[in-house]
């Protein structure tokens, strides 16, 4: 019966370590101020799902706020072209680093998604990639990057696990 136990838990355990299956890989802690004036700017959606980008950014807005970037700006709608395929690519890029330094913002931070939909399949598993950047307005300099991709099993949301994802990019980087 303890044998029994004992390969139960074992059995349980291997699948809460698989359960979320996620690759990260990020640099040392950014050093930034989370007092200071952040903005956020448009992602790049590299993927073929309308509005990858836009969702990934409202995701990471809402967090950096709950990790305690209280003074958070996002670049406005207005100034974003309408193709829901090409939002934040590089040829804007220039563009929003200077609506960012005209807002005093102090530091930026920015994206691509490069997966965000459901596996085809008969469980459908909801998997997301992301990523990141935290960037120093000035002087334009990287102060911190991360990329992650991550899946779910069949019964959770896509939303969930996106935010599961960049959550476990930002909270070191915001250390």
């Amino acid at each position: 019966m303890n044998r029994l136990i004992q390969r139960t838990f074992g059995l349980l355990a291997l699948i809460g370590l698989l359960g979320g299956c996620a690759v990260i890989d990020h640099s040392p802690a950014s050093g930034a101020d989370k007092a200071a004036r952040w903005v956020l700017l448009p992602f790049s959606n590299a993927t073929e799902t309308p509005f990858a980008g836009q969702r990934a950014e409202s995701v990471t807005e809402n967090l950096l706020r709950t990790l305690g970037v209280a003074d958070l700006s996002r670049y406005p709608a207005s100034l974003q072209g309408d193709n829901l395929f090409e939002t934040g690519q590089p040829k804007d890029a220039a563009r929003a680093m200077d609506w960012a330094r005209e807002a005093g913002a102090r530091y930026a931070v920015t994206g691509t998604v490069d997966e965000w939909r459901y596996k085809v399949g008969v469980d459908g598993e909801p998997a997301v990639g992301v990523a990141l950047q935290i960037v120093d307005v000035e002087s334009g300099r990287v102060l911190w990057s991360g990329v992650g991709g991550k899946s779910g099993w069949s019964r959770e949301s896509l939303s969930g696990v996106a935010q599961d994802l960049i959550k476990s990019l930002l909270v070191p980087a915001l250390k």
